[in-house]
Protein backbone atom coordinates (compact mmCIF):
# COMPACT_ATOMS: atom_id res chain seq x y z
CA UNK A 1 0.00 0.00 0.00
CA UNK A 2 1.28 3.70 -0.87
CA UNK A 3 2.32 5.80 2.17
CA UNK A 4 2.99 9.55 1.85
CA UNK A 5 6.33 10.03 2.58
CA UNK A 6 7.03 13.74 2.80
CA UNK A 7 5.34 16.91 1.06
CA UNK A 8 7.79 19.41 -0.49
CA UNK A 9 7.90 22.69 -2.32
CA UNK A 10 10.78 21.32 -5.03
CA UNK A 11 11.65 18.12 -6.34
CA UNK A 12 14.14 17.84 -9.50
CA UNK A 13 14.60 14.50 -10.95
CA UNK A 14 18.30 13.72 -11.05
CA UNK A 15 21.27 14.30 -9.91
CA UNK A 16 23.40 14.99 -12.72
CA UNK A 17 25.26 17.99 -13.69
CA UNK A 18 21.67 20.21 -14.57
CA UNK A 19 19.67 18.96 -11.63
CA UNK A 20 22.53 19.67 -9.32
CA UNK A 21 23.33 22.78 -10.34
CA UNK A 22 19.47 23.83 -10.10
CA UNK A 23 19.52 22.71 -6.53
CA UNK A 24 22.90 24.95 -5.90
CA UNK A 25 20.92 27.89 -7.53
CA UNK A 26 18.31 27.79 -5.46
CA UNK A 27 19.93 27.11 -2.16
CA UNK A 28 22.38 30.19 -2.99
CA UNK A 29 19.05 32.30 -3.17
CA UNK A 30 17.70 30.72 0.18
CA UNK A 31 15.29 28.09 -1.53
CA UNK A 32 15.17 24.65 0.04
CA UNK A 33 14.82 21.45 -2.47
CA UNK A 34 15.20 17.81 -2.85
CA UNK A 35 17.08 15.63 -5.49
CA UNK A 36 15.61 12.17 -6.16
CA UNK A 37 18.51 10.06 -7.91
CA UNK A 38 17.45 6.69 -8.93
CA UNK A 39 21.40 5.35 -8.09
CA UNK A 40 22.17 4.49 -4.97
CA UNK A 41 25.58 7.11 -5.11
CA UNK A 42 26.70 10.06 -7.06
CA UNK A 43 26.73 8.92 -10.84
CA UNK A 44 30.29 9.63 -12.14
CA UNK A 45 30.45 7.77 -14.95
CA UNK A 46 31.93 9.53 -18.26
CA UNK A 47 35.67 11.09 -17.84
CA UNK A 48 34.99 14.96 -18.77
CA UNK A 49 33.61 17.44 -20.03
CA UNK A 50 34.89 20.31 -22.35
CA UNK A 51 33.60 23.64 -20.07
CA UNK A 52 33.39 27.25 -22.20
CA UNK A 53 33.28 30.42 -21.26
CA UNK A 54 29.45 29.73 -21.13
CA UNK A 55 29.79 27.03 -18.52
CA UNK A 56 32.22 29.68 -16.25
CA UNK A 57 30.08 32.37 -15.90
CA UNK A 58 27.36 29.92 -14.69
CA UNK A 59 29.50 28.50 -12.23
CA UNK A 60 31.13 31.79 -11.25
CA UNK A 61 27.49 32.40 -10.79
CA UNK A 62 26.81 29.97 -8.35
CA UNK A 63 29.83 30.39 -6.59
CA UNK A 64 32.08 27.58 -8.12
CA UNK A 65 34.17 28.94 -10.79
CA UNK A 66 37.52 29.62 -9.12
CA UNK A 67 36.60 26.02 -6.95
CA UNK A 68 36.73 24.34 -11.32
CA UNK A 69 39.44 26.29 -12.44
CA UNK A 70 41.57 25.58 -9.73
CA UNK A 71 42.03 21.83 -10.71
CA UNK A 72 41.89 21.77 -14.44
CA UNK A 73 44.70 23.36 -17.06
CA UNK A 74 43.27 26.32 -19.19
CA UNK A 75 43.57 25.14 -22.52
CA UNK A 76 45.70 27.69 -24.94
CA UNK A 77 44.88 26.47 -28.29
CA UNK A 78 43.77 23.64 -30.13
CA UNK A 79 44.61 21.62 -33.61
CA UNK A 80 42.08 20.24 -36.18
CA UNK A 81 44.60 16.85 -38.05
CA UNK A 82 44.16 15.38 -41.34
CA UNK A 83 43.31 11.67 -40.81
CA UNK A 84 44.89 10.92 -44.22
CA UNK A 85 47.98 13.03 -44.35
CA UNK A 86 48.79 13.59 -40.33
CA UNK A 87 49.45 16.91 -40.55
CA UNK A 88 47.94 19.52 -38.39
CA UNK A 89 45.28 21.25 -40.67
CA UNK A 90 43.98 24.12 -38.57
CA UNK A 91 44.99 25.81 -35.29
CA UNK A 92 42.46 27.19 -33.49
CA UNK A 93 43.98 30.36 -30.47
CA UNK A 94 41.64 29.99 -27.44
CA UNK A 95 42.93 33.27 -25.93
CA UNK A 96 41.23 35.72 -27.90
CA UNK A 97 38.65 38.68 -26.48
CA UNK A 98 35.15 37.96 -27.14
CA UNK A 99 31.85 40.02 -26.01
CA UNK A 100 32.63 38.58 -22.19
CA UNK A 101 36.09 38.89 -22.26
CA UNK A 102 38.93 36.30 -23.00
CA UNK A 103 37.68 33.17 -23.94
CA UNK A 104 38.10 30.30 -21.39
CA UNK A 105 38.20 26.51 -21.81
CA UNK A 106 39.07 23.77 -19.30
CA UNK A 107 38.43 19.88 -19.67
CA UNK A 108 36.53 19.31 -16.40
CA UNK A 109 36.40 16.17 -14.89
CA UNK A 110 32.86 14.95 -14.34
CA UNK A 111 33.70 13.51 -11.14
CA UNK A 112 35.04 16.54 -9.73
CA UNK A 113 32.65 18.99 -11.18
CA UNK A 114 29.44 16.66 -9.41
CA UNK A 115 31.23 16.13 -5.65
CA UNK A 116 31.84 20.03 -5.89
CA UNK A 117 28.44 20.70 -6.76
CA UNK A 118 27.09 18.12 -3.75
CA UNK A 119 29.68 19.21 -1.25
CA UNK A 120 27.79 22.45 -1.34
CA UNK A 121 24.61 21.34 -0.93
CA UNK A 122 22.88 20.89 2.47
CA UNK A 123 23.11 17.37 4.08
CA UNK A 124 20.28 15.42 2.69
CA UNK A 125 19.45 17.43 -0.15
CA UNK A 126 20.01 14.28 -2.63
CA UNK A 127 17.99 11.43 -1.92
CA UNK A 128 19.31 8.68 -3.19
CA UNK A 129 17.70 4.85 -4.69
CA UNK A 130 14.84 7.28 -5.23
CA UNK A 131 13.31 6.14 -8.87
CA UNK A 132 10.02 8.09 -10.27
CA UNK A 133 7.88 6.11 -11.89
CA UNK A 134 5.29 8.34 -12.43
CA UNK A 135 3.75 11.74 -11.48
CA UNK A 136 0.41 12.82 -11.50
CA UNK A 137 -1.53 16.05 -11.26
CA UNK A 138 -3.18 16.73 -8.00
CA UNK A 139 -5.45 19.11 -6.74
CA UNK A 140 -2.81 21.35 -5.74
CA UNK A 141 0.41 19.65 -6.09
CA UNK A 142 2.23 17.26 -8.38
CA UNK A 143 2.50 13.93 -6.92
CA UNK A 144 5.31 11.79 -7.59
CA UNK A 145 5.40 7.93 -7.66
CA UNK A 146 8.63 6.23 -6.56
CA UNK A 147 9.47 2.72 -7.02
CA UNK A 148 9.38 1.70 -3.76
CA UNK A 149 5.67 2.34 -3.67
CA UNK A 150 6.23 6.06 -1.71
CA UNK A 151 4.55 9.12 -2.82
CA UNK A 152 5.89 12.62 -2.24
CA UNK A 153 3.90 15.95 -3.28
CA UNK A 154 5.98 18.74 -4.96
CA UNK A 155 4.84 21.76 -6.21
CA UNK A 156 7.26 22.07 -8.75
CA UNK A 157 9.39 19.07 -10.44
CA UNK A 158 12.01 19.29 -13.07
CA UNK A 159 13.54 16.96 -15.36
CA UNK A 160 20.37 16.49 -16.72
CA UNK A 161 34.13 9.63 -37.01
CA UNK A 162 35.83 11.95 -34.82
CA UNK A 163 38.40 11.99 -32.49
CA UNK A 164 39.63 14.80 -30.08
CA UNK A 165 42.60 14.84 -27.34
CA UNK A 166 42.40 16.98 -24.24
CA UNK A 167 44.54 17.34 -20.80
CA UNK A 168 42.16 18.00 -17.89
CA UNK A 169 45.26 18.74 -15.64
CA UNK A 170 49.04 17.55 -15.23
CA UNK A 171 48.38 13.96 -14.85
CA UNK A 172 44.66 13.48 -16.58
CA UNK A 173 44.10 13.34 -20.38
CA UNK A 174 40.24 13.06 -21.97
CA UNK A 175 39.54 11.68 -25.14
CA UNK A 176 36.63 11.11 -27.86
CA UNK A 177 35.73 8.94 -30.49
CA UNK A 178 33.05 8.76 -32.53
CA UNK A 179 32.10 6.84 -35.47
CA UNK A 180 28.92 5.41 -37.89
CA UNK A 181 29.12 1.82 -38.22
CA UNK A 182 28.57 1.30 -42.27
CA UNK A 183 26.06 -1.61 -40.90
CA UNK A 184 25.34 -3.01 -37.59
CA UNK A 185 26.72 -6.13 -36.84
CA UNK A 186 24.93 -7.21 -34.31
CA UNK A 187 20.74 -7.07 -33.67
CA UNK A 188 20.86 -3.90 -31.65
CA UNK A 189 22.90 -2.49 -33.97
CA UNK A 190 25.76 -2.08 -31.64
CA UNK A 191 29.48 -3.19 -32.78
CA UNK A 192 30.28 -6.84 -31.57
CA UNK A 193 32.39 -5.58 -28.66
CA UNK A 194 32.12 -5.97 -25.22
CA UNK A 195 31.30 -2.80 -23.91
CA UNK A 196 31.20 -4.16 -20.02
CA UNK A 197 35.44 -5.47 -20.78
CA UNK A 198 38.07 -1.95 -20.85
CA UNK A 199 40.43 -4.34 -22.19
CA UNK A 200 38.40 -5.33 -24.92
CA UNK A 201 37.19 -1.48 -25.93
CA UNK A 202 40.48 -0.14 -25.84
CA UNK A 203 41.79 -2.92 -28.36
CA UNK A 204 38.47 -1.75 -30.51
CA UNK A 205 40.17 1.69 -30.58
CA UNK A 206 43.26 1.04 -31.55
CA UNK A 207 42.06 -0.83 -34.73
CA UNK A 208 39.79 1.45 -35.56
CA UNK A 209 42.17 4.12 -35.24
CA UNK A 210 45.24 1.89 -37.44
CA UNK A 211 42.52 1.58 -39.86
CA UNK A 212 41.98 5.25 -40.84
CA UNK A 213 46.32 5.67 -39.78
CA UNK A 214 45.21 8.00 -36.89
CA UNK A 215 48.55 10.05 -35.99
CA UNK A 216 51.15 8.49 -33.75
CA UNK A 217 50.27 10.64 -30.88
CA UNK A 218 46.89 9.93 -30.62
CA UNK A 219 47.25 5.95 -31.13
CA UNK A 220 50.11 6.63 -27.60
CA UNK A 221 47.55 8.20 -25.63
CA UNK A 222 44.95 5.55 -26.04
CA UNK A 223 47.79 2.65 -25.57
CA UNK A 224 49.11 4.42 -22.49
CA UNK A 225 45.89 4.86 -21.29
CA UNK A 226 44.69 2.96 -18.36
CA UNK A 227 41.08 2.23 -18.61
CA UNK A 228 38.60 0.53 -16.29
CA UNK A 229 34.95 0.87 -16.23
CA UNK A 230 34.66 3.98 -14.18
CA UNK A 231 36.61 5.77 -16.67
CA UNK A 232 34.87 4.42 -19.49
CA UNK A 233 31.44 5.43 -21.25
CA UNK A 234 29.99 4.32 -24.21
CA UNK A 235 27.09 5.76 -25.65
CA UNK A 236 24.68 5.75 -29.09
CA UNK A 237 24.52 9.69 -30.40
CA UNK A 238 21.30 11.39 -29.37
CA UNK A 239 20.54 14.67 -29.87
CA UNK A 240 17.19 16.36 -29.98
CA UNK A 241 15.75 17.65 -33.94
CA UNK A 242 16.65 21.73 -33.32
CA UNK A 243 13.38 22.55 -34.85
CA UNK A 244 11.02 20.95 -32.45
CA UNK A 245 12.48 22.77 -29.49
CA UNK A 246 10.71 25.95 -30.72
CA UNK A 247 7.37 24.41 -30.65
CA UNK A 248 7.91 21.62 -27.86
CA UNK A 249 6.35 22.32 -24.55
CA UNK A 250 9.46 22.93 -21.87
CA UNK A 251 7.11 23.43 -18.80
CA UNK A 252 3.88 22.14 -17.94
CA UNK A 253 2.36 23.29 -14.90
CA UNK A 254 4.09 22.82 -12.46
CA UNK A 255 6.96 21.10 -14.24
CA UNK A 256 9.86 21.68 -16.55
CA UNK A 257 12.41 20.22 -17.92
CA UNK A 258 16.37 21.35 -18.24
CA UNK A 259 19.77 19.91 -19.19
CA UNK A 260 19.73 16.82 -21.71
CA UNK A 261 16.06 16.06 -20.99
CA UNK A 262 15.52 19.49 -22.79
CA UNK A 263 18.21 19.64 -25.37
CA UNK A 264 20.21 16.18 -25.72
CA UNK A 265 23.33 16.82 -28.25
CA UNK A 266 25.96 15.00 -29.78
CA UNK A 267 29.21 15.82 -28.44
CA UNK A 268 30.73 17.85 -31.53
CA UNK A 269 30.47 21.43 -29.66
CA UNK A 270 31.28 20.50 -26.65
CA UNK A 271 28.46 22.00 -25.50
CA UNK A 272 25.92 19.62 -23.29
CA UNK A 273 27.08 20.29 -19.80
CA UNK A 274 27.92 24.04 -20.94
CA UNK A 275 24.10 24.62 -21.91
CA UNK A 276 23.02 22.90 -19.34
CA UNK A 277 24.56 24.49 -16.35
CA UNK A 278 22.69 27.99 -18.15
CA UNK A 279 19.54 26.00 -17.87
CA UNK A 280 20.53 25.89 -14.12
CA UNK A 281 21.19 29.26 -13.47
CA UNK A 282 18.19 30.84 -14.91
CA UNK A 283 15.56 28.32 -13.51
CA UNK A 284 17.13 28.64 -10.37
CA UNK A 285 16.68 32.41 -10.71
CA UNK A 286 13.16 32.26 -11.97
CA UNK A 287 12.01 29.87 -8.97
CA UNK A 288 13.90 31.79 -6.67
CA UNK A 289 12.68 35.30 -7.52
CA UNK A 290 9.17 33.84 -7.64
CA UNK A 291 9.26 31.56 -4.34
CA UNK A 292 11.01 34.57 -2.50
CA UNK A 293 7.88 36.78 -3.86
CA UNK A 294 10.85 39.30 -5.70
CA UNK A 295 8.75 38.85 -8.82
CA UNK A 296 4.60 38.97 -8.48
CA UNK A 297 4.07 35.37 -10.48
CA UNK A 298 2.99 32.18 -9.91
CA UNK A 299 5.63 29.05 -9.79
CA UNK A 300 3.92 27.92 -12.91
CA UNK A 301 4.61 31.29 -14.60
CA UNK A 302 8.37 31.39 -13.43
CA UNK A 303 8.23 28.55 -15.21
CA UNK A 304 6.99 29.64 -18.15
CA UNK A 305 9.07 32.69 -18.21
CA UNK A 306 12.34 30.13 -17.85
CA UNK A 307 10.91 28.07 -20.80
CA UNK A 308 10.84 31.70 -22.81
CA UNK A 309 14.14 32.44 -21.82
CA UNK A 310 15.94 29.27 -22.72
CA UNK A 311 13.65 28.03 -25.74
CA UNK A 312 15.73 29.65 -28.75
CA UNK A 313 19.20 29.25 -26.71
CA UNK A 314 18.68 25.86 -26.52
CA UNK A 315 17.73 25.43 -30.20
CA UNK A 316 20.50 27.42 -31.41
CA UNK A 317 22.81 24.96 -29.41
CA UNK A 318 20.89 22.51 -30.49
CA UNK A 319 21.10 23.62 -34.40
CA UNK A 320 24.56 24.14 -34.47
CA UNK A 321 25.85 20.75 -33.23
CA UNK A 322 23.27 18.79 -35.43
CA UNK A 323 24.92 20.87 -38.73
CA UNK A 324 28.42 19.94 -37.00
CA UNK A 325 27.90 16.55 -36.24
CA UNK A 326 25.37 15.49 -39.27
CA UNK A 327 28.25 13.49 -40.59
CA UNK A 328 27.55 11.07 -38.05
CA UNK A 329 24.96 11.57 -36.66
CA UNK A 330 23.96 8.09 -36.21
CA UNK A 331 27.03 6.67 -34.89
CA UNK A 332 27.83 5.99 -31.74
CA UNK A 333 30.50 7.63 -29.36
CA UNK A 334 33.85 6.11 -27.09
CA UNK A 335 35.08 8.35 -23.84
CA UNK A 336 37.74 7.85 -21.74
CA UNK A 337 39.99 9.13 -19.16
CA UNK A 338 43.46 8.42 -17.68
CA UNK A 339 46.71 8.78 -19.32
Amino acid sequence: MEHQDAAEDIVIAGAGVAGLAVALGLHRKGVRCVVLESSPVLRTSGFAIAAWTNAFRALDALGLGDTIRAKHLQIQGACVMSWTTGKVAREIDLRVQGKWGTHEARCVQRNVLLQALEEELPRGTIRYSSKIVSIDDGDDAEVLHLADGSTLRAKFSGQGFRAGLVPCNRTDVYWFFTWSPPAPSSPDGKDDVDQHSPAAMKQFMLTKLRSIKAPPEVLEAVERSEMNMNDVLVAPLRYRPPLSLLFASISKGNVCVAGDALHPTTPDLAQGACVALEDAVVLARCLGDAIAGRERETVEAALRRYAGIRRWRSGQAALRDARQGAPHDAGLRLRYGTL
